[in-house]
């Protein structure tokens, strides 16, 4: 099986050693490349079309997020992991908006990134425990607002059938879980995903979760 490649963006160079020497020791991981700005990691990414771009957030000229919004607009197939000092809530939301599928806190156990690094190259989304809880606590709070001031009717751009999927997915529940749930096969579900993603033009799961939550789907 071939070894995840991934790209290494830091404007510390210590920082950036010792990653390397973490994937150094990983089999199924391998550093194909470094950068030191946010300008460096886009034009690395187009060079090396890594699997996966572990990207500091707070670099000089192109920040980290910003990097990412690029790279993953244009190298949709990237997978970009936010590995910052940062954990509030501003840099972790703006870190998804631009499309990040993890975000992990420099002081980490190393067990905890390489789990990101493997789900993220997998295609999937996943945060630290930090940063899922800051998310939930989130979550729990806009849940108290007044729901008054959710209408009645949203997304009205989607079909009944996908506003369900929508809603199920809020949940937090899988392709086969929302399959079993509908009554539909796991390929149905799928194409009402791929299609819900277009509509509300976002990029993955995680974006798909905020905008239906920000809605008052998922309760």
């Amino acid at each position: 099986m071939n070894p995840i490649r991934i790209l290494v963006a830091d404007d510390h160079a210590l920082f950036r050693e010792g990653v390397e020497a973490l994937l150094l020791v990983t089999p199924d991981l391998l550093c194909v490349g470094e950068a030191s700005t946010g300008e460096e990691a886009i034009v690395q990414a187009e060079a090396l079309l890594p699997d996966v771009v572990l990207m500091d957030i707070n670099m000089p000229g192109v920040n980290g997020i910003e990097a990412a919004r690029r790279i993953v607009h244009t190298m949709p197939t990237i997978g970009v992991i936010m590995v910052t000092m940062f954990e509030d809530d501003a840099s972790v939301f703006a870190s998804i908006r631009a499309g990040a599928r993890g975000y992990v806190l420099k002081g980490a156990h190393h067990e905890e990134m390489l789990q990101v690094i493997r789900a993220v190259a997998d295609g999937q989304a996943l945060f630290g425990p930090p940063i899922a809880k800051r998310m939930m606590n989130f979550f729990y709070d806009l849940s108290q607002e007044d729901q008054k001031s959710v209408p009645e009717f949203v997304f009205p751009e989607l079909s009944e059938r996908e506003r369900e999927v929508l809603q199920l997915i809020a949940q937090g529940r899988n392709n086969s879980e929302i399959a079993d749930v509908l009554v539909i096969s796991p390929k149905t579900v799928r194409n009402h995903i791929t299609s819900i993603f277009s509509k509300l033009q976002v990029a993955d799961r995680a974006q798909a979760i905020i905008r239906a939550r920000s809605a008052g789907l998922g309760g």
